[in-house]
């Protein structure tokens, strides 16, 4: 994995989310011991300040927790958060535009549905043959 330095998202939402996605594939499980800001730095050839800003929103959002001396830890029920967290965003970011855009169009939800079927069969159907 590579940060995007081109993408108009902040790296340090980037960090964030990288380590979001970890927690939700599982390979970071809750209250896990985490890498440090510098071990992520050097790794992704990041500065270390900018890694530390992205450890910070997810403490500040109690995905993560500090023990003193010790470490980042991933909290108790921080899968869930992340999980109510992304679907709103989800909700915000794909949902409402779908719809303002299909309505726009003339597509009703039952076309919707049949187009989401038909792309899960689709993609279902090339996945087999990989």
């Amino acid at each position: 994995m590579k940060f995007d330095e081109t993408s108009t998202k902040p790296i340090f939402l980037q960090v964030a989310e990288l380590i979001e996605d970890m927690i939700l594939e599982q390979t970071l499980k809750e209250e896990d011991q985490i890498f440090s800001t510098n071990q992520l730095a050097q790794t992704y050839n990041i500065n270390p300040a900018t890694a530390r800003k992205g450890f910070s929103i997810l403490t500040d959002e109690g995905i993560l927790y500090k023990k003193r001396g010790l470490g980042m830890y991933v909290s108790s029920g921080a899968l869930t958060k992340i999980r109510e967290k992304r679907r709103r965003e989800f909700l915000n970011d794909f949902i409402k535009k779908l719809m303002t855009e299909a309505e726009k169009l003339g597509i009703k939800k039952s076309e919707l549905i049949e187009m989401i079927e038909r792309y899960k069969e689709e993609k279902n159907e090339s996945g087999n043959r990989n």
